[in-house]
């Protein structure tokens, strides 16, 4: 069996559609799989051992291009897939497969996608989380009634390259010597993610105390929070504060967060990273809900407010107060971070 999966364009997302690929070699273990996604999620897809194969989608986010997908679906007919997986929600999405003239074409209704594909699936509230609806794919559709009858989630599991761990320690002049609190501090999604820099910076001066380091990671868009968390520290505790944002690729973020001991992330794509390279995580949900897509790790401690207006889902505080982070304390987190660290010295 030849299975081609179009997949979704956010790193986190991309991230926890790896529990329907190891779900598939489990069903299928001499299928060839395979995955479609946008250039930046490429080096997730090099670190997934399910992955026979990755295909370059060459449009970005909303990029409707009808005759660039026609093209694309022309093109892998020499495939001759038996079998397509739609993850995205959007009608553009369904268009490939079908112009690829792949037979078996699933996915969820999303945007009314009657005739572009044929298995289609229509009671996605039976399944909360975003991994269950992913791996629900992965069956036919009358077995798929309700995530109870999902017979289990295997969790993301992102393979390390020491050699590249190495190289990337070097490149940044980082060592290991002290124990290394990983953060976070973006969220692409928008500000209603973001935790503020002044708990960061709180949390980063008690760690650093206590004798540790701190690496910063991010794009280059959250080097101007990173350098905030930094100023933020007293000047005889800034050499051990790193600043990894804006100078590392997603391969070397993913080696990177694999060296951490720990990390304290927003809810965004490095921290699903970070679950799936099995670091204990802190993840800290503001206007988004854990309910929808949790760090998928035996290892995570989830914090969040319990304020009335909460979870939103949307990317501004329409109240303009962002009480859901700002009230959430450093005391809160560092007592998670306490909690992870006994917890994990148990396992070890």
């Amino acid at each position: 069996m030849k299975i081609l999966i179009i997949a979704p364009s956010w790193v986190g997302d991309m991230v926890m559609s790896q529990s329907l690929y190891i779900t598939l070699k489990q069903q299928h273990p001499n299928c060839e799989l395979h995955v479609m996604a946008p250039r930046w999620c490429l080096p997730l897809l090099a670190r997934m051992q399910e992955v026979d194969q990755a295909v370059e989608m060459p449009l970005g986010h909303g990029e409707f291009s009808l005759g660039m997908r026609w093209r694309l679906g022309r093109m892998l007919k020499k495939e001759h897939y038996d079998h397509a997986i739609v993850l995205p929600n959007s009608l553009k999405s369904s268009f490939i497969p079908l112009f690829a003239g792949i037979k078996k074409r699933t996915g969820w209704k999303g945007e009314s996608r009657y005739g572009f594909l044929n298995d289609l699936r229509s009671n996605k509230q039976a399944f909360p989380l975003m991994v269950e609806r992913y791996i629900a794919l992965a069956f036919p559709k009358p077995q798929m009634r309700t995530a109870k009858d999902i017979p289990e989630i295997p969790y993301p599991k992102l393979t390390t390259a020491p050699n590249q761990q190495q190289d990337a320690l070097s490149r940044l002049s980082l060592t290991t010597e002290k124990k290394i609190l990983g953060l976070c501090p973006g969220a692409e999604f928008g500000p209603a993610k973001r935790w503020p820099d002044t708990h960061y910076a709180e949390i980063s001066k008690r760690w650093i105390t206590q004798g540790g380091q701190v690496w910063i990671f991010g794009s280059a868009k959250d080097v101007e929070t990173a350098e905030k968390i930094r100023s933020q520290l007293p000047e005889y505790l800034q050499g051990n504060c790193h600043i990894l944002a804006g100078k590392t690729s997603l391969t070397e973020a993913i080696d990177l967060l694999a060296t951490c001991h720990y990390v304290i992330s927003n809810d965004s794509g490095l921290m699903h990273i970070a679950a799936a390279v099995q670091t204990p995580v802190v993840a800290v949900y503001g206007s988004t809900s854990p309910a929808y897509t949790p760090p998928l790790s035996h290892q995570v401690e989830i914090v969040n407010t319990d304020i009335e207006c909460r979870p939103c889902f949307k990317r501004e505080c329409p109240l303009k107060h962002l009480k859901c982070l700002n009230e959430l304390t450093p005391d809160t987190v560092w007592r998670a971070l306490q909690r992870l660290q006994q917890s994990s010295a148990r396992i070890v």
